[in-house]
């Protein structure tokens, strides 16, 4: 599957090499393509990787993450134009967070809207999934966790778009859990939000990718 990539910050960029690192050409969405350091990112990929305008990465994905920060996301989706991603899947990694008042930050959108809604709004013929959001950028790809695999939360309202992310996450090392519909990024973004502050407060993130122990209640 040929992967466009909106947005070259660190989500943009993870995504980006783990899905080229597992065989899927890869067009990395940024306005300045020119920079060092995406160029050293290019050079540092095994596989098919480039990076290139929004619109030629929205054109070139068979499906398209999108991983842009919030105040540029609805600018960039101009620039990748939505008729190159009318009936394609595009999965929304964002998280509406306001960082003006400095850490932690508050949400910009909630409780009856969401980001992800926002986002379908923006592209009415995109398949608009959620995921990624709750996950800090180092774990993405590959998350090591004792015993089976870390649970990735999702959600959209097509559920053949919903199974095409699962597959792209199985490939990164996660299973799925299905929110249900897009409307219930609605709780999916102020999780990031909590995962965010627990982030800032202990200053670690390994809970992430660590399995839930329940302390036993001494009950059958």
């Amino acid at each position: 599957m040929k992967l466009g990539i909106l947005g070259s910050g660190i989500v943009g960029r993870t995504l980006g090499a783990g899905f080229a690192s597992r065989g899927h050409p890869v067009r990395l969405g940024t306005r300045f393509p020119a920079r060092p350091e995406l160029r050293h990112w290019v050079h540092s990929q095994a596989g098919d990787a480039r990076v290139v305008s929004f619109a030629e990465a929205a054109r070139f994905g068979d499906a398209v993450v999108l991983a842009t920060d919030w105040k540029g996301t609805e600018h960039a989706l101009e620039l990748a134009r939505p008729a190159h991603l009318a009936g394609k899947v595009v999965i929304d990694a964002t998280n509406p967070l306001d960082f003006s008042s400095g850490m932690p930050p508050r949400l910009d959108i909630g409780h009856s809207d969401s980001g992800g809604e926002q986002v379908q709004r923006w592209l009415p013929g995109a398949r608009v999934v959620k995921a990624f959001n709750t996950v800090i950028a180092r774990h993405m790809v590959g998350p090591k966790c004792p015993g089976a695999a870390p649970a990735m939360w999702i959600a959209g309202n097509d559920d053949e778009a919903k199974n095409e992310v699962a597959g792209l996450l199985e490939e990164l090392g996660w299973q799925t859990l299905d929110a249900g519909a897009l409307s219930q990024a609605r709780l999916l973004e102020p999780l990031a939000l909590l995962v965010l502050c627990r982030v800032v407060q202990t200053g670690r993130d390994d809970f992430l990718v660590q399995p839930l122990e329940i302390p036993a209640t001494g009950k059958e």
